[in-house]
């Protein structure tokens, strides 16, 4: 019996911890669409920052893989 309150208790605090934590989630969301908003409003391409973010998570040799596939199929495309 007392296993099985120990596992309902646990589970419950899992339950609620990940509650927090997707609330908080939907706030950071909300921030960061409220920060695109202002940049948008001031003039700035907000999908220019968008891939700036993309890239800035990358490492370098990952965007330099990235780099030279997209230059090679651009290539055989005849756009490069």
């Amino acid at each position: 019996m007392a296993k099985t309150s120990f596992a309902k208790d646990q589970l419950k605090s899992i339950i609620e911890r990940i509650e927090r934590l997707e609330e908080e989630k939907a706030a950071l969301a909300n921030d960061i669409k409220e920060v695109y908003a202002e940049a948008k409003g001031t003039g700035f391409d907000t999908k220019a920052i968008r891939k700036i973010i993309r890239i800035r998570k990358q490492d370098s040799a990952e965007r330099e893989e990235e780099d030279a596939i997209l230059e090679l199929y651009m290539s055989a495309l005849g756009m490069g």
